[in-house]
């Protein structure tokens, strides 16, 4: 009714609807406060500690259900690999802060760098942000990568924030990640050998593998399938880094001027992009060939 008597009596909308409004407000000058705005001391600060690495992780919500529905290759499959890491690749070309990034399996961590000042370093909205990007980029990406196989449900991703201060815990946390790829890189490659060649059921593969060793795992492996392991992908046992490169990009446009005929003028540049990497990081001449990665503990 105030809106009708609003649109037929101009005058009357500021007695009738501004004026009820106008109590809920106070002056001020800078702009009109609500008297609500109290609520806002209920939030938690969450501002990430200073000079500390910020490292993003996100893994997979019941993505074992997930990769059965929509039938996922095993022990790998490349093209779920795949958009994961066109997934990463899109948070870090949105959030350039993002120095490194590792993935495997259904999990990536994003590395934001120690002076990084994105979102004033608050832990939700870096989280958020990080999980909401790289969601949309699975769906969005999904047909680039399974063609006609539909995605019968949105997948979801949980996330957490962790600090490491120093350049050691980055790099040992790093390790940490890679080496559980390759913890269940070899279980899975030998559990799935032993079904789909060996012919055992999920059951007995379980039982023939309970108490084993690496050293056991690749001799079932080697022995009874003449598989060499290390001669597997190294996508699937290393997993995937990603950083950013510099390369140099040749562009040639037409320019035309006033009183001149129009000529191509061929100019270089440097162009920063994300590159993928399936390689050993535990070690040190990863770090060696990328040091731009780090920054300087004593800074």
């Amino acid at each position: 009714m105030l809106i009708g008597k609003a649109c037929t009596f101009g005058g009357r909308i500021r007695s009738c609807v501004i004026k009820p409004l106008a109590c809920f407000f106070t002056s001020s000058n800078r702009m009109a406060k609500s008297k609500f705005e109290y609520v806002r001391n209920f939030e938690t600060d969450d501002t990430c500690l200073r000079n500390c690495y910020i490292v993003v992780r996100l893994d997979g919500r019941n993505f074992h259900k997930f990769a059965e529905q929509h039938h996922f290759a095993k022990p790998n499959d490349n093209r779920a690999l795949s958009l994961m890491t066109r997934s990463a690749r899109s948070v870090m070309e949105e959030l350039e802060d993002i120095v490194v990034a590792y993935g495997q399996s259904d999990e990536f961590s994003f590395v934001f760098k120690r002076t990084s000042s994105w979102f004033k370093r608050r832990a939700s909205k870096l989280m958020t942000h990080v999980a909401s990007q790289f969601s949309s980029s699975y769906v969005f990406y999904w047909k680039e990568f399974f063609g006609e196989e539909p995605l019968l449900y949105p997948p979801g991703f949980d996330g957490r924030v962790v600090l490491y201060p120093s350049n050691r815990n980055l790099k040992d946390y790093l390790s940490w990640r890679q080496a559980d790829c390759h913890i269940n890189n070899l279980y899975n490659t030998v559990f799935w050998t032993l079904v789909q060649k060996g012919g055992l059921t999920t059951t007995q593969a379980e039982d023939r593998l309970k108490g084993t060793l690496a050293a056991d795992k690749n001799e079932i492996l080697f022995s009874e399938f003449d598989i060499n392991y290390n001669n597997e992908s190294a996508l699937h046992r290393k997993g995937t880094t990603l950083i950013w490169v510099k390369r140099a990009e040749v562009i040639t446009k037409p320019i035309k001027r006033p009183n001149e005929e129009e000529k191509v003028v061929t100019k270089s540049r440097m162009r920063r992009s994300v590159e993928a990497h399936h390689c050993d990081i535990i070690g040190e001449q990863f770090w060696e060939e990328h040091q731009d990665i780090l920054e300087d503990d004593n800074c």
